[in-house]
């Protein structure tokens, strides 16, 4: 049937080694100097095909588990939390265009902004691949 998706298992998920995961389902990966940051392919397969994606405004400051932003799907609306507090360097402007990125590729061109992290050794307190494929098996 078009536009039907087959729900992953939870061990089928893309679960990146290199990124770090918190409790509300976004990703951060460091980059040099900044964090980009996500949602996790969980959290796309949850949502069905998103819509449209609210981006925050350039240059603003936010801490630890202060919403960012939003993402619209076919199934519901869900608020981002960032994983790490800092400044806002970047948005992923494609997004405006293309919001379905993030089902296609969650990890890669999906990002949806990048932050200089005030503190980087927040990215300790969050959860590796491992941790986060148990907490999503607690889940179920």
């Amino acid at each position: 049937m078009k536009g039907v998706r087959n729900v992953k298992e939870i061990w089928e998920l893309n679960l990146p080694d290199n990124v770090r995961f918190n409790e509300t389902h976004e990703w951060a990966r460091p980059e040099g100097d900044i964090v980009k940051v996500g949602i996790s392919d969980y959290a796309q397969e949850s949502l069905g095909d998103i819509t449209f994606v609210e981006l925050p405004p350039l240059g603003e400051s936010l801490e630890k588990g202060e919403q960012f932003g939003t993402v619209e799907s076919t199934k519901a609306v869900s608020e981002l939390f960032l994983p790490v507090g800092g400044e806002i360097l970047a948005v992923n402007a494609d997004l405006v265009e293309s919001p379905g990125l993030i089902n296609s590729e969650p990890y890669g061109a999906g990002w949806i902004i990048a932050i200089k992290p005030d503190h980087p050794e927040d990215l300790d307190s969050l959860m590796d691949s491992r941790r986060y494929r148990e907490m999503l098996g607690g889940l179920e």
